[in-house]
């Protein structure tokens, strides 16, 4: 039998349903106007311009994503382009401090003799090692190249040999140098991709020696000569690098630029005149601006994650990046840049900082992007006895009944 009491509270719960429902019947009742998809705008990237060439390649200089490549493997005359080389070598010198810019380079009858293109040093006399590189970058000076290959290797022959070991180890797979000034030699050679890897190393390695491959003119012993890249009149962005020309490579341009925090390398080889290698350049410089951007995702030593260590003096472990991270991207679309750390699952003391412990994968909508190691960002020693025998059993039951001791 139900009570007063409890019939009343029968009662007042069926009408709070009911209050409840009504909202809903209603909505059920009265059918929803369609709404109209709205499509999101498309970002719209042409293909990369015709470049009357043979062969050419368009990179970002930070995140190394190649925009536009046409025949870049292709082994090539390189033309003056070698002394990219030359000079990147005297830049390492300098750098580690084998050299210094004011040391005295006596100028051999051999280097004076050189032919092609001169900075006009003396025989007998000595040069500074800044004059020479000046001579070397701006008025691509053979007798200056020639001389430095003496200084610093006692000849051409060794020098080109030290050129070659540098660039298997920058990664140039398809160079071959025989001397260093570019003058026609047979088994001398190099590709469109290997000159940007080369071009690459001498902006961020030794970016205090970089201003010289900007300036427009060089004078020396009375003579002033101008940098034949005409870019550098045209285009305040442009700031590099070097011209070469020889019958057999054509007009060639190694060129870089910088707008904001964008820079973007380009090689245009085999063109035919010195006016279409800066048109030629020109068009892809304009492209990798106009229609992409560069974001910086990552501090290198940004702190990015703090994963469980076992067995060490310390329980956590700091993750991150070895180096800044860069990601190349179709202007507008950075809003779909996604990063996925993928960790080890077990770290255990020792762990060495900078050892690779991980993966970030980044993506751009679904496509991957990017890879970048994760590394630790500090050193965790392994931990006393007890620490580590506590850790195993710890790690046992952890790894068994899924984190619950976690």
């Amino acid at each position: 039998m139900i009570s007063r009491l409890s019939y009343r509270r029968i009662i007042a719960s069926t009408l709070v349903c009911l209050s409840l429902m009504a909202p809903w019947v209603s909505a059920q009742q009265t059918p929803a106007v369609p709404q109209p998809d709205v499509p999101e705008p498309m970002v719209m990237i042409p293909a990369p311009p015709q470049v009357a060439a043979t062969s050419w390649i368009l990179i970002d200089a930070n995140s190394g994503r190649v925009l536009a490549e046409h025949n870049p493997d292709e082994r090539v005359p390189p033309a003056s382009l070698t002394k990219l080389m030359t000079a990147y070598l005297v830049e390492r010198e300098l750098e580690r401090g084998n050299i210094q810019p004011d040391d005295m380079v006596p100028i051999s009858e051999e280097a004076w003799r050189t032919g092609g293109s001169k900075m006009f040093v003396e025989v007998g006399t000595r040069v500074s090692v800044e004059d020479l590189l000046h001579g070397i970058v701006i008025v691509s000076g053979n007798d200056a190249s020639v001389a430095m290959a003496e200084y610093l290797a006692g000849g051409e022959a060794p020098f080109a040999d030290l050129m070659n070991q540098h660039a298997a180890q920058l990664g140039m797979e398809n160079t071959h140098y025989v001397n260093a000034t570019g003058l026609p030699a047979d088994n001398h050679y190099s590709s469109a991709r290997d000159l940007m890897r080369l071009a690459r190393h001498i902006i961020l390695d030794y970016p205090e020696h970089y201003a010289v491959y900007s300036q427009k003119s060089f004078s020396y012993n009375g003579i002033d000569q101008n940098n034949r890249n005409r870019l550098l009149w045209r285009d305040d962005s442009v700031d590099g690098l070097k011209t070469g020309w020889t019958d057999a490579a054509g007009y060639c341009l190694v060129s870089s630029a910088q707008r904001e925090d964008m820079r973007l390398i380009s090689v245009v080889l085999g063109t035919s005149s010195e006016e279409a290698r800066a048109q030629e350049t020109q068009k892809l410089l304009s492209y990798g601006f106009r229609y992409y951007e560069t974001l910086k995702l990552y501090d290198q030593g940004a702190v990015l994650n703090t994963p469980r260590v076992w067995e060490g003096t310390s329980s956590e472990l700091k993750v991150g990046v070895d180096r800044d991270v860069y990601m190349t991207v179709p202007r507008s679309r950075n809003d779909e840049l996604t990063a996925r750390l993928d960790i080890n699952e077990s770290l255990v003391a020792p762990i060495a900082a900078g050892q690779q412990v991980g993966t970030m994968e980044v993506r751009l909508g679904d496509e991957v992007v990017g890879e970048r190691p994760l590394v630790a960002l500090e050193a965790v020693e392994q931990g006393g006895f007890f620490k580590r025998m506590f850790d195993k059993v710890h790690r046992f039951f952890s790894e068994l009944i899924g984190g619950w001791f976690d």
